[in-house]
């Protein structure tokens, strides 16, 4: 499903982790990380979309973001608002990465945690 050194993971790995205690757990054969318990990104890749990040978008921001064609509505996620970035899709902008996955790690996290994150 995937290596340890498949292109992007590195990068995505750091901003994931970065969050207050966030950790990565390996679910359906994919890389996912988490707030606590509660998941807030997936390592994706398919046929179409061989390195992609899932992610829950703000829900004002969705509508936009699928306007650009970076953005898709994943499998089994999608009915639940979530979105996927391919990373395959034009340079990556490492910086957007991180502040959508602040988004989705805030929609998650424990009060804690988004605590610890702004005291940052």
């Amino acid at each position: 499903m995937y290596t340890d050194d498949d292109p992007y993971l590195a990068e995505l790995r750091a901003i994931c982790l970065r969050f207050p205690e966030s950790a990565e757990v390996e679910a359906w054969g994919r890389p996912t990380f988490r707030a606590g318990k509660k998941m807030f990104a997936v390592f994706e890749g398919n046929d179409d979309h061989p390195f992609a990040v899932i992610f829950k978008p703000d829900a004002a921001d969705r509508p936009a973001l699928l306007q650009d064609p970076r953005f898709y509505v994943p499998a089994y996620y999608g009915p639940s608002g979530w979105l996927a970035l391919d990373f395959t899709a034009a340079d990556v902008d490492w910086t957007e990465v991180g502040e959508l996955l602040d988004g989705s790690y805030r929609q998650v996290a424990l009060q804690r945690m988004l605590k610890a994150l702004d005291a940052r």
